[in-house]
């Protein structure tokens, strides 16, 4: 898959990273993926309310690379622009600045880039 764009070449490094990281730590690697894995089925809270927590969680550290992934997986499960908006104002309520800028950013741009991929 070739990057259309900056969000999608963010997705490729990590990606790319996870798979160096992988080939290494394979047991480690494999023992995380099926961790992360479970955290993130179909539960008392759906897939999508966790991709939303995870979103807010990844802004609220900082994490570029969970934000732009984490974004990605609100939009795989359906979530709307106005309901990740409103994730990332109760994040920027509890993380203040540091989340808002993130949010008026990268969050953003990262929702432009993946909505001109899917049109």
């Amino acid at each position: 898959m070739e990057a259309q764009n900056q969000t999608q070449e963010a997705l490729l490094q990590y990606k790319q990273g996870v798979g160096t990281f992988t080939q290494k730590m394979p047991q480690l690697a494999r023992a995380y993926n099926e961790f992360t894995e479970i955290c993130f089925q179909e539960g008392q809270l759906s897939q999508k309310q966790k991709q939303l927590i995870a979103l807010g969680i990844a802004l609220h550290s900082q994490d570029e690379y969970c934000i732009i992934y984490h974004l990605k997986g609100c939009l795989d499960q359906g979530c709307s622009e106005e309901e990740i908006l409103e994730a990332v104002g109760v994040t920027a309520a509890f993380g203040g600045g540091a989340a808002m800028s993130q949010a008026v950013t990268l969050v953003q741009q990262a929702m432009d880039d993946f909505n001109q991929i899917s049109h």
